[in-house]
C-alpha cells in the first residue's frame, strides 16, 4: 500500500500535497498553525507567501474564515497567535456541501429521500 500511495502522491493534488509542494514546504516553509479540520498552514521565513496543506481532499471551502483572512493577508497575525473574537450568534464554520449527497434540499424537493406530502397543492387540469 505504501508504494501505491507514493505513486499517487506524484500524480495527484486533490488528496493532499504533491511531491513538489512537499519539497517546497520542507525547504522554505514555517508552520504557523493548524485548524480544527487538521489543515496545516505555512508561511515563508520572510512572510511573503502563505499556503495551506489540506488534511484530505483539497476543498477551499474547508478553510475557516479566520484562516482565510490570514491566507489572503487580511490579518497580519495567524489565528493560532491572535484568535479573532467571535460573537455569540455566530455559527461554527462548515464546508460548502453543494454538489454532494449532503447538500441542502428544501422541503418539497425531489432530491429529498421522502418528498413532502403536498396536500395544499392541486394540479391544473385542462378543461
Amino acid at each position: 500500500m505504501g508504494i501505491l500511495r507514493s505513486i499517487l502522491r506524484v500524480f495527484t493534488w486533490w488528496d493532499g500535497q504533491t511531491l513538489n509542494t512537499q519539497f517546497f514546504t520542507w525547504r522554505k516553509g514555517v508552520k504557523v498553525g493548524e485548524d480544527a479540520e487538521g489543515n496545516i498552514y505555512y508561511t515563508t521565513k520572510d512572510g511573503s507567501r502563505r499556503w495551506v496543506i489540506f488534511n484530505g481532499e483539497a476543498e477551499a471551502s474547508r478553510v475557516s474564515p479566520d484562516w482565510h483572512g490570514w491566507l489572503h493577508q487580511t490579518f497580519k497575525e495567524p489565528p493560532s497567535k491572535s484568535p479573532l473574537p467571535h460573537k455569540s450568534w455566530e455559527k461554527p464554520h462548515v464546508e460548502n456541501l453543494t454538489g454532494t449527497a449532503m447538500a441542502y434540499a428544501p422541503p418539497g424537493s425531489i432530491r429529498r429521500p421522502q418528498p413532502a406530502d403536498r396536500s395544499d397543492y392541486e394540479a391544473w387540469q385542462p378543461e
